[in-house]
């Protein structure tokens, strides 16, 4: 896995290169929060469904770095202060704090562009063919907008000092965090020419494990390390925010999590091949610590 962020983090500088140009501003605000790290985890899914279905990590590169570009943009506007509010990110203070506020609006701005043009690019054309970036292109679009992460994070805003019962909580979730695991596990699959089976059945594992990383980030907020998670604990109690946690408690949102993950790893029984990696890798998001 660490070969493979490394691969990915060189493929995203060269999808978004330097420049001198009078814009430079706003490509090094984006080239900020794309480059500053991260776990890569939805790029690597998407690398991983390409190969499990017979394609290559050439072939899923081009969408795995357009995943990433989505993420790193919806990190940028979640902390922006009409947004989250947070001053931190991964360890380094939030973009809207070394940018401004209107540079880091504009910097996810051409981030969520910068991803279309990413997974239509004449790399990913050459690659996979038209018809099937095409089609990786439109479930990114559908998954991070208003019926997917957009969505999801609308449901956030409108609930903020709510109590809400545990299918809302879901319907949030799985738009907030676990729609951006689904595009990476679709396009993998289909970037290799996948069956609708298949591309269904990673669309089910990218769900649970999706709602299984977001309750256990929700545990974390409460019992983990800011030094570890690079990010401020307590937010979400200070915020009042209503989360798994705070309404089942710990140890019942962490038997959650263990569901969920259980949901995952059924769905991978549909694929033939060497699954191992993706087993241990929802076993592991269930037990993170940071």
């Amino acid at each position: 896995m660490n070969d493979q962020i490394r691969r990915i983090e060189k493929a995203l500088d060269r999808f978004l290169p330097e420049t001198d140009a009078l814009y430079k501003t706003v490509t090094d605000a984006m080239r900020y929060s794309l480059l500053n790290g991260g776990k890569r985890v939805r790029a690597v899914l998407a690398l991983e469904f390409c190969k499990l279905c017979g394609g290559t990590e050439e072939e899923a590169m081009p969408f795995a770095c357009a995943v990433e570009m989505v993420h790193a943009y919806s990190l940028i506007h979640d902390d922006l202060p009409c947004m989250d509010n947070d001053d931190m990110r991964r360890g380094r203070p939030a973009n809207h704090k070394v940018y401004g506020e209107s540079q880091a609006l504009l910097a996810g701005d051409g981030l969520l562009t910068k991803a279309f043009e990413t997974a239509l690019s004449p790399e990913a054309l050459r690659t996979v063919g038209a018809e099937r970036a095409a089609r990786a292109a439109a479930v990114l679009a559908f998954c991070a907008g208003e019926r997917g992460m957009v969505g999801g994070q609308c449901i956030d805003l409108e609930t903020e000092n709510q109590v809400v019962p545990l299918d809302v909580l879901r319907v949030k979730d799985t738009g907030k965090t676990a729609n951006l695991m689904m595009a990476a596990c679709m396009m993998g699959c289909i970037a290799a020419g996948a069956d609708e089976e298949r591309v269904e059945a990673a669309k089910d594992y990218a769900l649970h494990i999706g709602l299984a990383f977001q309750i256990r980030d929700d545990i974390l907020d409460v019992v983990g390390s800011a030094e570890e998670l690079g990010k401020n604990t307590g937010i979400d109690a200070q915020n009042n925010r209503c989360t798994y946690v705070s309404l089942l408690g710990l140890e019942r949102a962490q038997e959650m999590v263990d569901a969920y993950t259980a949901a995952a790893l059924d769905a991978l029984t549909v694929f033939g091949g060497d699954t191992a990696f993706l087993h241990d890798f929802a076993v592991g998001l269930a037990t993170r610590s940071k």
